[in-house]
C-alpha cells in the first residue's frame, strides 16, 4: 500500500489515503505516519509507480468485505469452530515428550556434526603428525617412518645398523663407500637449507670431516615428501642426527668430501640443539685476520671474546681448529710415552694430596685433611726422586699440577698437566739432557707427519710454522746467555737474577739467528732462583746444575740434577728458610737409605702445545682452563 500512495502524483494522494486505510485495516492517521517515514521513501524510489498502478487496478474481490473490515479485531480473529477440548495429562505428556524428542534429535545431529568435524581434523593431524621413532632393529626398518626424532637412546637394543665414517665416503669407485652404496651416518648438523621442495644439509663428524646430503620432492609420493620437508625444517644446527643415504657423485664445495654427496632416505634427530646458541661454531672457526678484514664491509663477522668462548668451551671446541688442538695435545702425550718407553722408562702415578709443599717459591693450594692441613701437589717432584730410591731407575708421569699463583698472564694457569720424568745418571746431567732432547725430537718429527691433517686444520685458523731443532742438543750456558742479552741492550745487573719474559724472547731470537733452532736449552742457572732440591755447581756454588728448555724464546721445561746427599739437601733447605715438615722428613730419609745420583725435568703440556702451534694464549691449549678468575666450567 505504501508503494501505491507514494508512487502517484501528489494531487491524488489525499484521495487514496482513505481507500488504502480501508484495505490495510488501519486508520488514516497511522497510515500517514507510515507513509512519511524515511525508510518508505527510500523503498519507493527503488520500485517506482508500476507497483502502485498494479495495486489500483486490482479487482475488488481481493479486498476484504466492508462488514468484516469494520468488525472489532477480537471478533474478527476469533475462531467460529466449537471450543477446543481441554488437554489431558497424557496429551500434555505426549506433547512434552515430542518436544524433548525433537530437542534430543537436534542435539544428536549437532553432536554428530561436531564428531565428524573432529574426526576429520584428527585424521588431517595424524596424516601430518611426525611421531618419534623407536629404532629397534634394522630388519624392521620398513615399518618405521623415514623421518622423525629418535626416541631417547636408552640401550633398548642393538639395531644392527652399521655406521660409517664420513672420511670413508667418496665419489670414486675405489672409495670404501662409493657411488651406489647406501650408508648410515651419525653426525652433527653443520648447516641446513630448505627451500620449496628441496633440502641441502651438511653433516659433520670429528669436527672437521663433512659431507653434503640432499633431498628432493618425489612427485610419485607427494604426501610423504611434504612430510619429509616439514620435518627437515624443524632440525636445528648442531643437533646430532642419524642419516641413511645413498652415495652419488657430485661436485661439492661446501664440505670436505667434494666428489660425492648423499641422497637422503631416512633422517632422525638423536639430540636436538637449541635453536638459539650462544654463538655459531662457524663464527668460532674464523681466523682473527678474516674477522678483522670483514669489519669494513657491510656484513662484519662478530668478534667472539675469550670469556664467552670459555664460558661455553664445549661449543668453542667444536670449531675445527680448536678441536684439532685437543688432538695434538693428546698426540704429544702419546709421543712422550712412546719415546720414554723406548728409552727404558716406567710410568708411575704419584699422590696429589701431600703433607707439605713440593716446590719452594711456588704458591700452594691447601685443604683440610681430617683435621690436618694437606696441599695439592705442585709437582710430583719428591715422589719421582723417591721412585729412584725404590730402584725404579727411569720413571715418568703424566698428571695434574696445581699452582696457587695469582698470575693473570697469557701463559700461566693454576692447574695444568705435567709431563715429568726422572732418571738415574752415572756421571753428568747431560745424560738426561740427551734423553729429553731425543724425546722432543720424536714429538716434533712425528707431529708433522702422523698428525699432518690436524696441523693443517689448525694452521688455517692460527698461523704457525713447524718448530726447527738441531740433531744434537743445543745447550747454552748462563754466562753465554748473559753476554747475548747485554749485546741486545739489556742491563743484567749482577747476572744472578731470573730472566724476564722480554729477555727470554730476545734470547730465543738470538739463538734462532745464531744456531738456526727454535728449541734450545739453557743451563747453570743461579742457585738462589732454583728449588731446594737442585744440585749446586761444583765449581761455583752461586750457580747450579739446573736447566730450562725453550721453544720460540719461551720456557716449556725446567729441570736439574737433584741433590741426593741427605746432609747437603738439609743444609740447602735450612739456608732457604724452609721448615722441614713430615713430608720433607720422609723425602730426606729415602736418601739416607741409599739412592742413585739422578736428574730429571718437568714439562708443561699446555705450554708445549701453546708454543708449538704459535697460539696467542695458553688457555687455547687447555680443555677447561683454570686461572685465578675461572674455576668453571
Amino acid at each position: 500500500y505504501w508503494l501505491t500512495i507514494t508512487s502517484v502524483p501528489s494531487a491524488r494522494r489525499t484521495e487514496l489515503i482513505p481507500l488504502l486505510a480501508g484495505r490495510s485495516m488501519v486508520s488514516t492517521t497511522p497510515m500517514l505516519l507510515f507513509l512519511s517515514s524515511a525508510g518508505v521513501r527510500r523503498a519507493v524510489g527503488r520500485f517506482g509507480p508500476s507497483v502502485a498502478t498494479a495495486f489500483l487496478n486490482a479487482p475488488t474481490s481481493t479486498v476484504m468485505p466492508m462488514a468484516t473490515r469494520h468488525q472489532p479485531l477480537s471478533t474478527r480473529f476469533m475462531s467460529t469452530d466449537a471450543p477446543a477440548e481441554e488437554k489431558t495429562e497424557e496429551d500434555k505428556a505426549a506433547i512434552k515428550a515430542q518436544r524433548e524428542a525433537r530437542k534430543a534429535e537436534k542435539e544428536r545431529k549437532k553432536a554428530e556434526k561436531a564428531a565428524k568435524k573432529a574426526a576429520k581434523a584428527a585424521a588431517e593431524e595424524a596424516a601430518n603428525r611426525i611421531d618419534d621413532v623407536t629404532y629397534l632393529s634394522a630388519s624392521e626398518q620398513d615399518s618405521y617412518e623415514p623421518m622423525g626424532d629418535m626416541s631417547v637412546v636408552m640401550s633398548r637394543s642393538r639395531s644392527g645398523r652399521e655406521f660409517v665414517n664420513v672420511g670413508d665416503i667418496g665419489g670414486s669407485d675405489d672409495a670404501k663407500y662409493g657411488p651406489g652404496k647406501t650408508v648410515w651416518l651419525r653426525g652433527r648438523l653443520n648447516s641446513i637449507r630448505v627451500k620449496g621442495g628441496s633440502c641441502f644439509l651438511v653433516l659433520r663428524q670429528n669436527s672437521f670431516d663433512t659431507v653434503q646430503a640432499c633431498f628432493f620432492k618425489d612427485k610419485e609420493n607427494p604426501e610423504q615428501s611434504a612430510k619429509m620437508i616439514k620435518y627437515l625444517k624443524t632440525l636445528t644446527t648442531e643437533s646430532m642426527v642419524d642419516l641413511e643415504g645413498t652415495v652419488t657423485t657430485a661436485d661439492v664445495r661446501s664440505a670436505s668430501i667434494q666428489d660425492a654427496e648423499l641422497v637422503i632416505k631416512r633422517i632422525h634427530s638423536v639430540s636436538k640443539a637449541d635453536a638459539m646458541l650462544p654463538f655459531l661454531v662457524e663464527d668460532a672457526a674464523r681466523s682473527e685476520k678474516e674477522v678483522e678484514e670483514s669489519q669494513d664491509t657491510d656484513r662484519p663477522f662478530p668478534r667472539l671474546g675469550q670469556e664467552l668462548r670459555l664460558d661455553h668451551r664445549w661449543l668453542d671446541l667444536r670449531a675445527p681448529a680448536n678441536n684439532a688442538i685437543m688432538r695434538v695435545q693428546s698426540a704429544i702425550c702419546q709421543l712422550f710415552r712412546e719415546s720414554l718407553y723406548s728409552q727404558g722408562f716406567v710410568e708411575i702415578h704419584t699422590p696429589k694430596l701431600i703433607a707439605g709443599e713440593s716446590e719452594s717459591g711456588a704458591g700452594v693450594f691447601t685443604t683440610d685433611y681430617f683435621g690436618t692441613t694437606a696441599c695439592l701437589a705442585q709437582s710430583p717432584q719428591l715422589y719421582k726422586q723417591m721412585a729412584i730410591s725404590s730402584d725404579l731407575d727411569r720413571v715418568f708421569e703424566i698428571g695434574p699440577v696445581f699452582r696457587a699463583e695469582n698470575s693473570n698472564t697469557r701463559r700461566h694457569l693454576c692447574e695444568f698437566t705435567g709431563l715429568d720424568l726422572e732418571m738415574a745418571i752415572n756421571e753428568h746431567y747431560m745424560e738426561t739432557l740427551e734423553v729429553v732432547h731425543n724425546m722432543f725430537k720424536h714429538i716434533f718429527e712425528n707431529l708433522e707427519t702422523r698428525w699432518a691433517k690436524e696441523l693443517e686444520v689448525i694452521r688455517t685458523q692460527y698461523e704457525s710454522e713447524p718448530v726447527t731443532f738441531t740433531d744434537e742438543p743445543c745447550v747454552l750456558h748462563w754466562p753465554e746467555a748473559m753476554e747475548i742479552l747485554k749485546e741486545k741492550g739489556f742491563d743484567m745487573g749482577d747476572e744472578l737474577g731470573d730472566l724476564t719474559g722480554a729477555q727470554e724472547l730476545a734470547l730465543g731470537a738470538a739463538v734462532k739467528e745464531k744456531y738456526g733452532t727454535d728449541f734450545f736449552m739453557l743451563d747453570k742457572y743461579p742457585s738462589n732462583i732454583r728449588p731446594f732440591y737442585t744440585m749446586p755447581d761444583p765449581a761455583d756454588a752461586r750457580f747450579s746444575n739446573s736447566y730450562d728448555m725453550f721453544i720460540r724464546g719461551q720456557e716449556i721445561c725446567s729441570g736439574a740434577q737433584r741433590c741426593h746427599d741427605p746432609e747437603l739437601v738439609t743444609e740447602i733447605i735450612n739456608q732457604k728458610g724452609i721448615e722441614i715438615g713430615d713430608g720433607l722428613k720422609t723425602y730426606i730419609e729415602s736418601f739416607r737409605h741409599g739412592v742413585s745420583p739422578h736428574a730429571g725435568a718437568g714439562i708443561g703440556l699446555e705450554r708445549v702445545v701453546f708454543l708449538y702451534l704459535g697460539l696467542d694464549n695458553v688457555r687455547k691449549a687447555s680443555m677447561f682452563p683454570r686461572d685465578p678468575n675461572r674455576c668453571t666450567p
